[in-house]
């Protein structure tokens, strides 16, 4: 009713479907390149803090001098990220006029808070970076909290605009007209804590396993020293943390699609027919309305989304098939981004049980490799899980109310930014890979006692 009701709106409007794949395509680059940054700009400011604290809590150089050059590395992240942030908050715009156009009403606020965050995080950390040695060590640790409140609260309050997109509410349509239009009730829809929960946990994941694998890869090539290895501890066991966390709110998440987006469940489980028992597919190529070659668990997808093996769950024929999304893309998205949980969940019960054994890393050359490649996996993990979010909510922009090409800007060479913009990120990749190395050849890692006091700040 509600997509009835709204497609009189855009037709008096005069708002026409346009062709959105080179849209999406720019869309989707700038957000998948983004949101690594996005990421780190969550979860590296607490590693950060807690290493600085730690390290006046014990007197240890190695730890202070570790937060002294992770802050560096977050400053150039962080500069580079306000570029590729403010070039996506263009695009909402640009690209999106008709969303925008007809319902920035609705979820401007949450970008207008997120905005107020960037700025205080963005103060502070220039405070952060600037008072090394300039502040009291008790001050200039007190001057990190903002900068991680602010991270964590900036990222809530973007991803509570994506999932609005996921559950619209916040509005109603009286005789084809938006009315009644509750910004907060938009903010706060029911899709926002898990999405906002899981994308947070998320973002902690990809900040600890990128930072322990970059140790990781320098353990394997000698450098056996007590920065190195507290380098490589630290995040991991924060990520060993999250891990099993991340798998129980991923839980959560998918429950939520199965009862509000249950044509997305569907594509992620390659499920065609509507049924009970459903089987829980792993693998597998979806074509002739049929997923082929998978590894099928009896009655398993029922068993997850209801606790009932006779659960009834619906599947793609359900609704027409220009509103199902495309399986072969959201079906192996989903089923990486799983694997690659568990395998990260796997990787921290490892360190976890050497721990707890014998209060040291597991020594084997194994080990390393799996902790210098999950950075690389906890990312692309990330990636994948965003994939699904967004393809399987096509062909909607807005959840059973608008579709994408409706909301697509109709203005003719709106597709030339595509290629400008490819080659934007590749010169911003390639010159924040050589800052962050310059950082590394210019400031190496003091070997002797005093040296190492004299590269971080004295002891509170």
């Amino acid at each position: 009713m509600i997509e009835t009701a709204f497609s009189s709106v855009l037709g008096g409007l005069g708002v026409m479907a346009v062709d959105p794949i080179a849209p999406r395509t720019q869309m989707g680059m700038s957000l998948g390149w983004h949101i690594i940054l996005a990421c780190l700009g969550v979860g590296l400011p607490a590693l950060v803090v807690f290493l600085e604290w730690r390290g006046y809590r014990t007197g240890d150089a190695n730890y202070r001098l570790l937060a002294r050059r992770w802050a560096r590395a977050l400053g150039v992240l962080f500069a580079v990220g306000a570029v590729s942030g403010t070039i996506l908050s263009f695009e909402m715009g640009l690209l999106w006029s008709g969303m925008m156009e007809n319902f920035g009403a609705v979820i401007g606020l949450p970008f207008a808070i997120e905005g107020f965050a960037f700025f205080i995080e963005a103060i502070f950390l220039g405070i952060y970076l600037y008072g090394w040695d300039r502040l009291p060590p008790r001050v200039h640790l007190l001057t990190g909290i903002p900068i991680v409140v602010s991270g964590v609260l900036s990222a809530f309050f973007v991803v509570s605009a994506n999932a609005w997109m996921n559950s619209p509410t916040g509005f109603t349509i009286v005789d084809g007209r938006l009315v009644g239009v509750d910004p907060w009730a938009a903010m706060f829809n029911p899709a926002t804590w898990p999405e906002g929960i899981h994308m947070i946990l998320a973002a902690i994941m990809v900040s600890s396993f990128v930072a322990a694998s970059v140790y990781g890869v320098a353990i394997l090539r000698g450098k056996r020293d007590r920065y190195h290895q507290l380098g490589l501890m630290v995040p991991l066991a924060l990520g060993a943390i999250t891990a099993p966390i991340q798998i129980v709110v991923g839980d959560w998440a998918a429950r939520f699609v199965a009862e509000n987006q249950p044509t997305k469940l569907a594509a992620m489980e390659g499920l065609f027919h509507s049924m009970r028992g459903a089987p829980l597919s792993l693998g597998g190529i979806y074509f002739d309305d049929s997923l082929h070659g998978a590894l099928e668990l009896p009655a398993g997808l029922s068993l997850l989304v209801s606790f009932d093996p006779n659960g009834y769950v619906r599947g793609l024929e359900a609704v027409p098939a220009a509103d199902r999304p495309l399986v072969n893309v959201v079906h192996p998205a989903f089923d990486f981004m799983v694997a690659v949980g568990f395998g990260l969940l796997a990787l921290g019960a490892w360190f976890a049980i050497s721990w707890w054994r014998r209060r040291s890393l597991p020594q084997t050359r194994l080990f390393l490799i799996a902790v210098s490649i999950s950075g690389v996996a906890a990312t692309a993990a990330m990636e994948a899980g965003w994939i699904v979010t967004e393809v399987g909510r096509q062909p909607w922009i807005v959840y059973n109310v608008m579709r994408v090409s409706e909301a697509v800007n109709p203005a003719p060479g709106i597709d030339l930014g595509l290629p400008v913009l490819a080659l934007v990120y590749v010169v911003l990749t390639v010159a924040t890979v050589y800052v962050l190395l310059r950082l590394v050849r210019s400031s190496p890692v003091p070997t002797a006692p005093q040296e190492l006091d004299s590269a971080a700040p004295p002891v509170v």
